[in-house]
């Protein structure tokens, strides 16, 4: 996010437009690469673009298509890139002999820099992409043996007196050659924009605002409650429309007053609510206490906007209220979670509509046809939308396996953080596994065999998983997590007619407690059946005895340069890391880590040390 919200040094180059009056100023971060430009880009919200919108109806239509484009970083990578030759050259600053066509592009962005880019296709892989549609031309001015376009660094080439010299040379070079013939000035910039906080409709929280004409702008007492008696009928801003809400007395005049009928942006509200949720009964803004006490948020689960946007906002107020006292902490969240899309095959008849996956069946010679008959023609996996209809409907999957069935396959699958593919196969899977929990949980309960001690080795192998399914929820790694309770239920399970009731219950409550998070309802139906009305929701998560969760170590050879020197003790399993740092302990001095060109492990085996 730093590099989000960060600086970029460059310079601000005046591109001249030939027989022209006007000017075009372009922010550059690359501006060593001036030689190497074949074209202008522009902006469709660029003064240029909207007086030839104006003027001519193929500009404006394609303005228009411009303008209506998704235009986060991600889309613009993807989107085909598009111009449209505006009839201007511009001069380049430092070649007289060269003449640069200036085209309205639907890559460049109004929101950043100035709204227009010179191009270098070379060394830029949206200028490439536009060079090549349009047969434009590709000049490579940074030497390299790759293909183009090359974003690395290197030795300037054909762009005269900077060829020979290394990018951060040719950079300062020529930012200073652009200042002393006037065409140009060194600059910072910063990729933050102003944050529109306003909305004009009902829903929301009211701007705390109150227009005087003799007071100015002036702040509302709080709280401003919305009106009730509002009519919806489509225009404008209901607030606005209002008869009576929004004419009020000044409160420091006492003349008549506007109160302003915008209402805040939603990511304003959700800005800092974990904040105000620690203390939702405090008469005051923050308790300072209780939020110093708990801030920050240990993890935060969202979409992966959250990346950006809503995580740059609540960093933003957590700083803003850390500068005006309300709490101490730095930072609003130590751990952020992007979790991944569902993901299905969509499907489209032979009429080009978009049917739902339910709706798909197979013909007598084996073809996928719809209700109707009409051939179908499967796409690949993708996110869900309603517009493809490859969605799945959550209370049929409800009504057919059960709640705990759904959510036990959606982690099972896929690691939080990836996509997850729909599959009925694998949802089907979880269902029958939940039958088997069930059927044993009831084989336990009938076996009442008096004063029996459960055995070490059951109770043992329980504390073993245990530390493993705690360690891999702490680490948001719930397949890993389902997995890990797959094979705990199957140790359960196959040493049911060799185990006492005693120690059986003890692993099985424990399996219970561990499966809770994941599937409750039958958990909780378990837990209380098992254990005569007691509630799990106020359990303690079991308790781990490290000493029998311990497993048995095994030796690890260490290697120099592929000659075996020494061996160590560890457990089972150990990360690449551990296995490391264990073996440099164990070689000591014999291996200088300065001379050490790479360490090759090989799980449970060997570490080989190359000097």
């Amino acid at each position: 996010q730093e590099n989000w919200i960060g600086k970029s040094e460059g310079a601000l180059i005046t591109f001249d437009i030939i027989d022209d009056t006007r000017k075009i100023p372009v922010f550059s971060t690359r501006p060593e690469t001036l030689f190497g430009a074949s074209f202008i880009a522009i902006s469709a919200g660029h003064e240029i673009s909207r007086e030839l919108a104006e003027s001519d109806k193929e500009f404006a239509t394609f303005i228009n298509e411009c303008q209506t484009m998704v235009t986060t970083e991600e889309a613009l990578e993807k989107t085909e890139k598009k111009g449209k030759f505006t009839g201007l050259y511009a001069a380049h600053p430092l070649d007289p002999d060269k003449k640069l066509p200036i085209y309205i592009a639907n890559f460049v962005l109004i929101e950043y820099g100035t709204g227009a880019v010179f191009a270098c296709p070379a060394h830029d892989e949206r200028d490439f992409d536009f060079a090549k549609k349009y047969n434009l031309q590709i000049k490579s001015v940074i030497e390299t043996t790759e293909d183009l376009p090359y974003v690395g660094d290197g030795i300037m080439i054909n762009s005269q007196y900077l060829d020979g010299m290394n990018i951060k040379d040719a950079k300062a070079f020529i930012i200073n050659r652009l200042e002393e013939i006037g065409a140009g000035q060194r600059q910072i910039t910063y990729r933050l924009r102003d944050w529109l906080v306003s909305r004009q409709r009902y829903w929301g929280c009211p701007i705390p605002i109150i227009h005087c004409e003799k007071c100015g702008d002036i702040p509302a007492e709080l709280p401003v409650l919305l009106p009730d008696d509002v009519s919806f009928d489509g225009k404008g801003n209901p607030l606005d429309k209002h008869p009576t809400w929004k004419h009020v007395k000044c409160p420091k005049c006492g003349q008549n007053a506007l109160r302003e009928t915008d209402t805040l942006d939603t990511f304003f509200e959700s800005s800092w609510y974990f904040i105000r949720y620690l203390c939702p009964h405090y008469d005051g803004v923050i308790d300072k206490k209780i939020a110093d006490a708990a801030m920050p948020v240990e993890l935060c689960i969202g979409g992966v906007e959250h990346a950006v946007m809503h995580l740059l906002y609540a960093r933003f107020f957590v700083l803003a209220l850390r500068d005006l006292g309300y709490l101490n902490a730095d930072i609003p969240f130590k751990n952020l979670l992007t979790q991944g899309m569902v993901c299905h095959k969509s499907f489209k008849n032979s009429d080009g509509e978009w049917i739902y996956p339910d709706e798909v069946a197979k013909s007598a010679d084996g073809k996928m046809v719809d209700k109707d008959g009409k051939e179908v023609i499967e796409y690949s996996f993708e996110k869900m939308s309603k517009s493809k209809k490859n969605v799945i409907n959550p209370q049929e999957i409800i009504d057919s396996h059960g709640v705990d069935a759904l959510r036990l396959f959606i982690v099972s699958d896929t690691p939080p953080e990836k996509d997850l593919e729909w599959n009925t196969n694998a949802l089907d899977g979880s269902w029958r596994f939940l039958n088997r929990v069930w059927n044993l949980f009831n084989k336990i309960l009938a076996k009442t065999k008096e004063n029996e001690q459960g055995t070490e080795n059951l109770i043992k192998l329980t504390h073993i998983y245990l530390k493993k399914i705690t360690k891999s929820y702490d680490n948001i790694s719930l397949n890993k997590t389902v997995a890990f309770l797959r094979e705990l239920f199957n140790e359960i399970e196959d040493r049911f007619e060799h185990e006492s009731a005693a120690s059986l219950k003890f692993a099985f409550t424990s399996f219970i407690k561990s499966l809770c998070p994941i599937t409750p309802h039958i958990a909780h139906e378990m837990f209380e059946v098992m254990l005569a009305d007691d509630q799990l929701q106020n359990a303690a998560w079991p308790e781990i005895d490290d000493k029998l969760a311990a497993l048995e170590t095994i030796t690890i050879a260490v290697q120099l340069n592929g000659k075996l020197k020494a061996t160590f003790e560890i457990e089972p399993d150990a990360d690449e890391q551990t296995l490391e740092t264990a073996a440099l302990k164990t070689l000591g001095t014999i291996a200088d880590k300065s001379n050490i060109k790479k360490i090759i492990t090989v799980k449970n085996k060997i570490v080989n040390v190359v000097i």
